[in-house]
């Protein structure tokens, strides 16, 4: 995915690259990674808040997948993170 990112990047001209590439594909790496396990904690902390109101869902007949996404969104604009 690095390897996309820095050539896309440097055909379109946005960034122009002296020497080695491989410290940019790296940083580029480590982002990517970074973002990946915050979105998965995301998803743990939502899943865990409506386990922890499950009885409360069950008996109102709510949609658990729609719970779920409306949960991530909530958490991810309090975390200031993207999806």
């Amino acid at each position: 995915m690095a390897d996309a990112v820095v050539k896309r990047l440097t055909v379109r001209k946005v960034i122009e690259i002296r020497g080695d590439e491989k410290p940019l594909r790296a940083a580029i790496s480590h982002v990517v990674a970074d973002n990946l396990a915050a979105e998965e904690r995301l998803d743990a902390d939502a899943r865990k808040l409506l386990l922890d109101h499950a009885k409360m869902i069950k008996d109102s007949a709510a949609d658990y997948r729609a719970l779920l996404g409306k949960v991530k969104e909530k958490l991810a604009r309090e975390r200031g993170f993207i999806l």
